[in-house]
């Protein structure tokens, strides 16, 4: 790889990143170097460290620069609630639209067999260990609604089950403010059987 040019290097480097094809790569590239050499060394500075420095946290796995990330080691958190969630990413959408004041569990994904994805990979031997501890009263379930997050989903609430955790899973549906004909069948239908009282 050496002997190929830097550009070519930063470019296909670039690549790694979700949704950034070749002509994303180039444009990247070509605006750090003509444009933003700081920035540039910046970011590498920053990735170097990052890369270095974060980690999973030990209990819950989201991304942490400290063994406990700020979430598991706030003691005003609700021990009793735990969501159990696919992604950091997650995490960051629900502490801003919702006054969720509990605690969570990043899986990592969804169970996907085909994948090589087991509830190994998932971590559900820390979740299952997690919620013999006897602190958690209700495990919330916010996975995608898909075949892979119902199945992790199913997975999850039988291991709860076991611990006699109360499980709940947040509603999937119609968008607030959606109109009908815009909303795909699938969630049309699922927000049909998921209907409740008014």
């Amino acid at each position: 790889m050496a002997d190929r040019p830097l550009v070519n290097q930063l470019m296909d480097a670039l690549r790694c990143l979700p949704g950034v094809g070749p002509k994303s790569a180039q444009r990247m590239a070509f605006h750090l170097l003509e444009r933003d050499r700081e920035g540039g060394r910046h970011l590498a500075r920053v990735l170097a460290a990052a890369m270095e420095r974060v980690r999973h946290c030990q209990r819950c796995r989201t991304l942490s620069e400290e063994a406990l990330c700020g979430l598991c080691a706030n003691p005003q958190r609700d021990q009793a609630l735990l969501c159990v969630i696919e992604h950091p990413s997650a995490i960051v959408a629900i502490e801003q639209a919702t006054g969720y004041r509990g605690l969570y569990f990043v899986l990592g994904g969804r169970l996907s067999p085909l994948d090589g994805i087991g509830p190994g990979e998932l971590g559900l031997d820390l979740l299952e260990k997690r919620l013999a501890e006897g602190q958690v009263k209700e495990l919330i379930l916010a996975v995608s609604p898909t075949v892979e997050g119902s199945a992790t989903a199913q997975y999850i609430a039988l291991v709860a089950a076991e611990q006699g955790v109360r499980t709940t899973r947040i509603a999937h549906g119609v968008p607030l403010g959606g109109e009908l004909e815009y909303v795909d069948g699938g969630t049309l239908a699922h927000a049909f059987a998921g209907r409740h009282g008014f």
